[in-house]
């Protein structure tokens, strides 16, 4: 499995402590100094089920400078997905592309489901 983070994000920080807590293996990839691949991108699209719009950082300095806003709907997937592999602050992070699955950002309780365990939310019953 591989989590591509920025080790500077905070929510990269607290999805790798929470991968860490649980014995998780994982091979940890800077986002930024080497962003995934078309190929990587479109394999992770597809394993997560989501929209290409769902994979890129809306609030980040390099989609408000790209006018991504704007822009992102009158691009094509392939298009779009180029665009996210040359630059990989673009991309919402972390993105945790495993076999059969792909998760985009940190969430507890999802990560919780797929990789079993309780979130700290589900915890507090």
């Amino acid at each position: 499995m591989k989590v591509f983070q920025y080790p500077r994000c905070s929510t990269c920080v607290k999805a790798l402590r929470w991968l860490t807590s649980k014995s998780i293996q994982f091979d940890s990839v800077d986002i930024v100094q080497r962003p995934p691949s078309t190929r990587e991108l479109s394999r992770a699209l597809e394993l997560s089920g989501l929209p290409v719009a769902k994979l890129f950082n809306t609030s980040g300095v390099s989609y408000r400078e790209g006018n991504f806003k704007n822009r992102l709907g009158t691009m094509t997937k392939a298009e779009a997905l180029r665009a996210l592999s040359q630059d990989g602050k673009l991309i919402k992070r972390p993105l945790v592309v495993g076999d059969d699955f792909a998760l985009v950002g940190f969430n507890e309780a999802q990560y919780a489901e797929r990789f079993g365990g309780k979130s700290r939310s589900q915890s507090k019953s």
